[in-house]
């Protein structure tokens, strides 16, 4: 924490045994919490609240302000977890009067140039690759993956343990447990790799893709397959949860399906 070749304003709340490498900025109204190392050339702005043993790189900008027209100056924050890694030039925007917040769950990592914009909600152990870009106002569930440079649109939702491929446009909502690849963004799949690593059993994954079948495989409508799996499966977390997000999608969710080798 003594570290003279860094600027940190005395009204910021760093807990005692954070350490602040050289030629990094952390500015007022910001909380730091034990454990957490911020490396150099790092702008931590005001609004920030860093869990404890997190990771930031060098030339992370955490806490900005929002990249919105709308935005002024309101008393907003950036709330990140405990065990985040947030790696090199990663941009996170504070909130604006939609949320007042932006958050980043536990046990994240966010990789090397990331951006994750003003108003976004992100779920725990999540991953995002290099580049990956979050427009305002999205929710990320748990578990989510973002391979390399996907971006997302704007007030988009995408589902507890979803899996989106490299370089993906999403436009649209992406369910829960499935994997969104493809240009227009389609279903290839569930994410069956993910679910096992986190303990899924084999029945409980079949019966996760037989539903994503009647939903996508099927030709039915987003209103008859709802109705079609209410009646023919019995309620468990997983399908209700299935449920529960299209029912719940103000975009609409990812249409179509590709056959994946």
């Amino acid at each position: 924490m003594n570290q003279p070749l860094a600027y940190v304003h005395p009204g910021a709340k760093i807990a005692k045994n954070v350490v602040i490498d050289p030629f990094t900025t952390i500015h007022n109204n910001v909380v730091i919490g034990e454990g957490t190392w911020i490396g150099s050339n790092v702008t931590i702005m005001e609004g920030a609240r860093i869990g404890k043993n997190c990771n930031i790189f060098p030339g992370s900008v955490i806490s900005g302000v929002p990249q919105d027209l709308k935005y002024n100056d309101e008393d907003t924050l950036t709330i990140i977890g405990d065990n985040v890694t947030i790696r090199e030039c990663v941009t996170i925007n504070r909130g604006t009067t939609d949320r007042m917040k932006t958050v980043i769950g536990d046990n994240c990592l966010i990789m090397a140039y990331c951006h994750i914009a003003h108003d976004c909600i992100v779920g725990k152990n999540c991953i995002f690759s290099n580049n990956s870009t979050l427009a305002g106002h999205i929710i990320v569930g748990d578990y989510v993956v973002l391979a390399g440079m996907a971006a997302v649109h704007q007030f988009c939702s995408i589902g507890n343990h979803a899996f989106v491929t490299g370089g993906s446009l999403v436009r649209k909502d992406v369910p829960p447990f499935v994997k969104a690849a493809r240009e227009p963004l389609s279903y290839v799949g569930i994410n069956s790799v993910g679910l096992r690593r986190r303990g899924f059993s084999t029945e409980k994954i079949r019966e996760v893709q037989d539903i994503y079948r009647v939903l996508y495989q099927k030709n039915y409508n987003n209103t008859q397959a709802v109705e079609i799996i209410e009646a023919e499966w019995e309620a468990t977390p997983e399908r209700d949860e299935i449920l529960q997000f299209i029912r719940d999608s103000q975009r609409g969710i990812m249409k179509g399906y590709f056959k994946s080798n």
